[in-house]
């Protein structure tokens, strides 16, 4: 018999971070994922808010005004292409970038591709690699059109991406 778990409302954390180089929204129904990839962040001076699910996201994406989300793929109620699609369908956050953080497949790689997701980057991952890939995000939203290389740059050290692919798309 399976286990169920019945899920309260998680209320979204955040921390102001003086001199912050950019506000990131990281969405992962996993606790311990979420702030592993928080304290990484802000450890680089990088402020970040969290979501449990894309659901929660979509709650808050327009009161926190991020410079980049980063989303899993796999997540209770509204899972993270889904949410993509839906970030990308709305005017607010249709230039807003997006990255998949997540052990996914190639077809999760592609369909993200065509919902306009930007990056992706490979469970477990280097936490180098996550605040390089962060970063050049939240600098693509400082410049707009300015595009950091074709599908399969590197993602950061390593230039791992989902499915062995590569990083920024």
């Amino acid at each position: 018999m399976g286990k169920t778990r019945t899920r309260w409302p998680v209320r979204t954390y955040s921390r102001l971070v003086p001199g912050a180089s950019g506000r990131v929204l990281v969405v992962d129904d996993n606790k311990v994922i979420r702030q592993l990839i928080r304290v990484n962040l802000e450890l680089e001076g990088i402020e970040v808010v969290t979501a449990a699910d894309g659901a929660e996201c979509l709650d808050v994406v327009h009161q926190v005004r991020p410079d980049v989300v980063t989303l899993d793929v796999v997540m209770p109620r509204l899972d993270g292409l889904r949410t993509a699609a839906r970030l990308r369908a709305d005017p607010r956050t249709r230039d807003l970038p997006l990255a998949i953080v997540s052990a996914c497949t190639q077809h999760e790689v592609d369909s993200g591709l065509d919902v306009g997701v930007d990056a992706f980057l490979a469970k477990p991952f280097e936490p180098s690699e996550l605040v390089s890939l962060v970063r050049k995000l939240i600098e693509r939203k400082r410049i707009p059109g300015r595009t950091l290389g074709a599908t399969g740059a590197s993602a950061g050290a390593g230039g791992r991406g989902c499915g062995g692919d590569g990083g920024v798309a």
